[in-house]
């Protein structure tokens, strides 16, 4: 008995081995063919979602470097202002944020423009906007922290006016004043009025003075 060539694939029909042998092998070569087709679809969308958070975390590092260099200018003139008391610490804190402001905004700003280099590319035209919205305020606390704001704050008083201790009406019996004599001239300098500019420059009993406390 001659074997039979053909073989029964399993739904009803016959086909020759050779044909099966050629089928199955154009399966394996189209199941092989997907597999880096469907890898390569995984990794680009794990590397979206990484550049995704990456820029996310870029915007966040950039916010938060813009509220530092901010808040180490602005919180020496929050704490010593004029007409408020102050504390020793407050001064201390104060005068310690005062001298490491230059350096801190001056890094804070030099992360920013490479932050702001690394979003610009592929950002849309909004964000563009709104990255040199958020550089202005680094810009200024740079700036400001190279300036001394503490005489802006406390303008030493250029022109003073005087009035004798019997025309003196706006001196309580309560206030504090400063007394200096000199060659016989005596001046008092309330402290309740010198506290904006507390500086006053004078001449008394010929002698230039500068009072202060």
């Amino acid at each position: 008995m001659r074997a039979s060539s053909l073989v029964n694939n399993g739904n009803g029909s016959s086909e020759s081995p050779c044909a099966m042998v050629s089928r199955y092998h154009d399966l394996e070569l189209k199941f092989q063919n997907n597999i880096p087709h469907e890898q390569s679809k995984l990794l680009m969308a794990t590397g979206n979602t990484t550049s995704f958070l990456g820029r996310k975390a870029a915007w966040v590092f950039l916010l938060v470097i813009t509220l530092v260099g901010l808040a180490i200018v602005l919180a020496p003139v929050w704490i010593i202002q004029p007409f408020k008391p102050q504390s020793a610490r407050g001064l201390e804190v104060s005068y310690a944020l005062r001298r490491w402001s230059p350096w801190v905004t001056l890094i804070g700003l030099a992360f920013g423009l490479f932050l702001m280099m690394s979003l610009w590319r592929g950002s849309r035209w909004w964000k563009k906007a709104l990255l040199v919205i958020v550089l202005i305020p680094s810009l200024a606390a740079s700036w400001f922290a190279r300036q001394n704001h503490f005489e802006w704050m406390f303008n030493p008083l250029p022109n003073a006016a005087y009035a004798k201790t019997s025309e003196a009406g706006f001196v309580e019996d309560t206030d504090i004043v400063m007394a200096v004599e000199s060659n016989g001239e005596a001046a008092a300098y309330p402290v309740r009025l010198m506290a904006y500019h507390h500086v006053v420059q004078d001449v008394v009993g010929g002698t230039p003075i500068i009072a202060t406390y």
